[in-house]
């Protein structure tokens, strides 16, 4: 019997500069994070990248604002279980009255061993 053992950790960041789209800026910060490797693993070991689990976190100041749905489409692999927790920063222009939001995208990718 295999357990589901931690094997990945991947980090990114998104923004919404004008347009105040918590959903935008995670989707960005996912497709942020998943940019930054290529792995190559599935082939090599001859892994289905279909059983991966993968535990998304969204950092973002208002959570709630978050489609979780939406973002975990970002994944195109895995069973996803996203989560949105307070984090993130969001910058105020008082000249524009502007809001620009960002959001960080924590992913973890588990794989039975």
């Amino acid at each position: 019997m295999s357990t589901f053992k931690r094997i990945i950790l991947e980090m990114g960041t998104g923004n919404d500069l004008y347009g105040e789209d918590y959903t935008k800026a995670a989707k960005r910060a996912v497709q942020d994070a998943i940019h930054h490797s290529s792995l190559t693993l599935f082939k090599s070991l001859e892994i289905d990248p279909s059983v991966m689990q993968i535990e998304l976190n969204i950092a973002a100041q208002e959570p709630d604002k978050v489609d979780l749905e939406e973002v975990a489409k970002e994944l195109p692999y895995g069973q996803v279980y996203p989560k949105a927790v307070h984090g993130g920063l969001n910058i105020h222009d008082e000249v524009t009255n502007r809001t620009s939001v960002i959001v960080n995208a924590g992913i973890i990718v588990r794989l039975p061993m």
